[in-house]
């Protein structure tokens, strides 16, 4: 058996564990540069405020129904994510980490009656720890599992823990579950098979498996499978992207300096090299891009975009920041106003199959305990505390974050503070702030 784990609603879970007055009370977090709505509370998707919108679209809606705005605070996002896995790893001994917000539990050998149990036990921890509320759904295959936390968030009567084990179970939870909904169906499947007249995920079940290979390759397939409880996903399935992007859009009206945009692109080229070695893989190419404001005929246009082919699959944060940089000055051009810029990497293998290179110097295994000691002082004292000189912040590239939160968990200067008497609380006094202080 399989178990998901799913954190409700997450970015707005971590602005509420920090500031309770806000449960019950609609509430939104914006992307980068505070240009869209990336999550929502159940409140706010009642108001009609939807996924993705422009905030200046959605402003006048989120004013008249006196909507809290946050900024996206990944850093404490993140942090947070981290210690829900934790809190996690101590009911199973084996964790998928599937996104930020979800993980796969595997239950093999856990009597099925005493599943229930397990999974209250595990919402209940997960809140009294981190303050997140978790739904569970719990089935043979994970594509069922999934289908079952999509019955556990929107069925109060269960608890927020969803158990399909049973055939009977099965049915009757596919023929309710939205064709979309299914795990593995994308935008293009799903249209496809709307053409078809299938809606539901029983419907789907139904098609014979020559059909479902003929209409949505071998794919397709496995999803048809685990939707009939074989379970066809394993574990190497999930875990490791084939691709890693970071990107940001800039604030204002964009950057004309190089400086400022090798120092974005430097910070950009780090987080995505510090990802890949959490995912412990290597990489053995690097696209880097930049662009001018698509959306302003009025400004001159310019694109960068080009792609370095390493000779040696690697991780290293210097080495893949040179190559950035080396591409970023050749396709540099002045007079032209930057919006955006990001670092991709690709051709991701895993690193302990590194394919070597017969006229390398570099010193691969230095290199390696050099990235090794950063990544643990970094994960101790906080990101970006050691960097190379071409991410020093000026300021200038930075995203547009008026709305963020503090960061509670990773920044000494911005945790919560606890004060012992009226008298001594922020506020209290004329003229000061009294903004997340706790009260005894």
């Amino acid at each position: 058996m399989f178990g998901l784990v799913d954190c409700n609603n997450f970015f707005v879970s971590c602005e509420r564990a920090f500031n309770p007055s806000l449960e019950g009370k609609p509430v939104v977090v914006l992307s980068n540069n505070d240009g869209c709505i990336i999550a929502r509370s159940n409140e706010a998707k009642a108001l009609g405020i939807a996924m993705g919108e422009p905030y200046f679209k959605a402003r006048k809606k989120i004013e008249d129904n006196d909507v809290t705005v946050y900024s996206g605070n990944h850093v404490l996002y993140g942090d947070m994510s981290r210690r829900v896995m934790s809190l996690l790893s101590e009911f199973s001994p084996e964790i998928e980490i599937y996104s930020v917000d979800e993980a796969f539990l595997h239950l093999d050998g856990i009597p099925h009656d005493r599943l229930q149990d397990l999974a209250t036990r595990i919402v209940e921890t997960i809140r009294r720890g981190t303050g997140i509320p978790v739904t569970i759904g719990i089935a043979p295959t994970k594509t069922l599992a999934k289908a079952a936390a999509y019955f556990g968030k929107r069925y109060a009567a269960y608890h927020s823990v969803c158990i399909i084990d049973s055939e009977d179970k099965r049915i009757k939870a596919l023929a309710r579950l939205p064709i979309d909904e299914v795990w593995g169906i994308g935008r293009r499947h799903n249209v496809k098979m709307q053409q078809y007249g299938v809606t539901t995920a029983w419907q789907l079940t139904c098609k014979p498996e020559s059909w479902i290979r003929r209409e949505m390759t071998i794919t397709g397939v496995r999803t048809w499978k685990e939707l009939h409880g074989i379970a066809c996903i394993g574990h190497d399935d999930n875990t490791g992207h084939k691709s890693l992007t970071t990107s940001r859009s800039f604030a204002g009206k964009g950057i004309d300096s190089l400086q400022a945009l090798e120092e974005a692109v430097a910070n950009y080229a780090s987080d995505s090299a510090a990802r890949l070695r959490r995912q412990k893989s290597l990489c053995s190419s690097v696209t880097l891009y930049a662009r001018t404001d698509r959306f302003n005929p009025d400004a001159p246009s310019h694109v960068i975009q080009a792609t370095a082919c390493l000779p040696v699959p690697t991780n290293d944060t210097a080495e893949i920041i040179g190559h950035c940089l080396n591409m970023l000055r050749r396709e540099y051009k002045t007079g032209f106003r930057y919006k955006k810029a990001g670092v991709t990497l690709w051709n991701i293998t895993p690193d302990h199959t590194p394919q070597t290179y017969l006229f390398d110097q570099t010193d691969r295994i230095k290199q390696k305990r050099i990235m090794d000691a950063v990544d643990r002082i970094n994960r101790n004292n906080g990101k970006n505390t050691i960097m190379l000189s071409t991410q020093m912040h000026t300021g200038d590239w930075q995203v547009k974050s008026e709305h963020r939160s503090r960061r509670f968990t990773t920044r000494v200067d911005e945790v919560i503070r606890v004060y012992a008497g009226e008298d001594d609380i922020p506020g209290n006094k004329a003229g000061e702030d009294n903004h997340h202080t706790t009260r005894p």
